[in-house]
């Protein structure tokens, strides 16, 4: 694990592999973690690049640094700058939709292609658990700590259609806990904006680049017609349903996931005048 620091906050980010270019982008409440078997298994054809957002994983949890979707995608820009990388291939899970979105289409971020899985990235999104946190953070903040980890673990394993291992659910879970984990978990929710959301979703039709949108169909946090609009906004972007997965397609499906990623990457990294590093 390798560390950047930008306007304060340390961003944590991991590098392996050779070949064209690919950055994984991670949602809530989730990290890197996530994506890092599937980044493991292409790294003999590509350079993956798996980083934490700031507020998540093993990224700085300051409760000072504002950690809405503006700030995200400015410090997905940074870090791109950092890496030194032109064009790369983006793959995005839940809120790295709507990040790697708003990088693209407000900051100007070139990408070679843009795969979405289950993402947060169109209104409207979030779970009625996630909409109760949105309304009382502080409220939900100052909850015993036992407590909070019993419905932090509850919301967690509701994202999955398949009962998630104790192993992954723990890890899941772990970086939520404790003085700082706990108030950083409110603290992200209480952030959320769908004005950023909406803004993604009147610039669809300027997106141009190979597109693929996957979804768990069995999706309980946002169903399936939302991948199916997202993907029908954007021109030439294909979309796929994921079958037996729910939100959590990583660990409900990974066989499928990582027969999508290998193919798609495949097919794009060979697409003519896309000169990745």
């Amino acid at each position: 694990m390798e560390t950047f620091d930008w306007q304060g906050r340390r961003i944590a980010w991991e590098r392996a592999g050779s070949g064209p270019a690919v950055v994984f982008c991670h949602g809530t409440p989730w990290s890197s973690w996530l994506w890092r078997p599937f980044a493991e298994a292409l790294s003999s054809e590509f350079t993956v690049y798996l980083w934490d957002m700031p507020g998540y994983g093993r990224s700085s949890k300051n409760p000072e640094h504002p950690v809405d979707f503006g700030v995200q995608a400015e410090a997905f820009r940074a870090l791109l700058v950092h890496w030194e990388l032109d064009r790369p291939h983006v793959v995005a899970h839940d809120y790295g939709g709507a990040v790697s979105l708003r990088a693209h289409l407000v900051h100007g971020v070139p990408y070679a292609s843009l795969l979405m899985a289950d993402v947060v990235a169109i209104p409207p999104a979030g779970s009625p658990f996630f909409r109760l946190v949105k309304e009382h953070p502080d409220v939900l903040a100052a909850v015993p700590p036992y407590i909070h980890e019993a419905l932090v673990r509850a919301y967690i394993g509701n994202a999955s259609f398949r009962q998630l291992r104790e192993a992954d659910l723990a890890e899941l879970v772990a970086p939520w806990l404790g003085p700082e984990g706990q108030p950083a978990f409110y603290r992200q929710i209480a952030a959320y904006d769908e004005r950023y959301l909406a803004e993604n979703e009147a610039r669809l039709d300027r997106i141009d680049l190979p597109v693929r949108v996957l979804w768990g169909a069995e999706d309980t946090w946002i169903p399936q017609a939302t991948g199916e609009r997202l993907a029908a906004g954007i021109r030439g972007a294909t979309f796929a349903p994921v079958a037996g997965a729910g939100h959590l397609v990583q660990l409900d499906a990974p066989v499928a996931l990582a027969t999508e990623l290998r193919s798609w990457l495949s097919v794009s990294a060979a697409l003519p005048g896309r000169d990745e590093r």
